[in-house]
């Protein structure tokens, strides 16, 4: 069997290629941009216990943090996500080694990562440990996210700031109500022409009216 194209056009989604079950997709439409590189798992994801050597090599001794992406996430190539297998030097010890026999006293978790629904990742940025990112949120390519990103924020940098709002909080909270990536699949692809514009008032009569006659 010949391996697959690799083309900046041909995307990984990942729903079809995770196996990690401390990796969580929901939704069939999140992908990574995999022209470059291995697969999400191999590429993006570092530092995650689950995968088939770490299952096989040992028992972890601490809860594992947790990876969850939502439905309709566009991850750029080279992008990483850190996750907290690593988290054993410890700043406020003499020592940042993480001695055999002190690991377990080392280990600090920093929680769960959560990406979510609608947000776009760009090349090579860098998601720290237990961060969350907001629905609609866009990191700049490059960046180092540090802190939680609000949703529809763009931010940028090293360590990324924030650039500005894509919509005013007044959209933003009525956005966020609507819960466009929790509509059941028949609405969102009807609506889909206002997702793909800034019409809020048209958005939102368009979603009553799909209610009303569907109730």
């Amino acid at each position: 069997m010949s391996p697959p194209i690799k083309h900046w056009s041909i995307v990984e989604y990942l729903h079809e290629t995770v196996k990690n079950p401390n990796i969580h997709v929901r939704g069939r439409n999140s992908y990574y941009s995999n022209a470059w590189t291995g697969s999400f798992e191999e590429s993006v994801v570092r530092y995650q216990y689950g995968d088939a050597y770490s299952l096989a090599a040992w028992e972890p001794q601490w809860p594992i943090d947790q990876l969850h992406i939502g439905d309709y996430v566009c991850i750029g190539a080279e992008a990483v996500i850190l996750m907290g297998g690593n988290h054993t030097h410890r700043t406020d010890w003499f020592s940042l080694y993480p001695f055999p026999e002190a690991i377990l006293d080392a280990y600090a978790g920093k929680g769960d990562t959560v990406i979510g629904d609608g947000a776009w990742i760009g090349m090579r940025a860098m998601i720290m440990p237990g961060i969350t990112v907001g629905e609609g949120a866009v990191i700049a390519s490059g960046a180092i996210i540090t802190k939680d990103v609000p949703p529809y924020t763009i931010v940028a940098g090293s360590p990324a700031v924030a650039v500005r709002q894509r919509f005013s909080s007044a959209t933003v909270e009525a956005l966020l109500a609507l819960g466009i990536y929790r509509w059941e699949k028949a609405k969102f692809d009807t609506l889909r022409p206002l997702l793909s514009a800034d019409d809020l008032g048209g958005l939102v009569a368009a979603s009553e009216e799909y209610d009303r006659g569907v109730a």
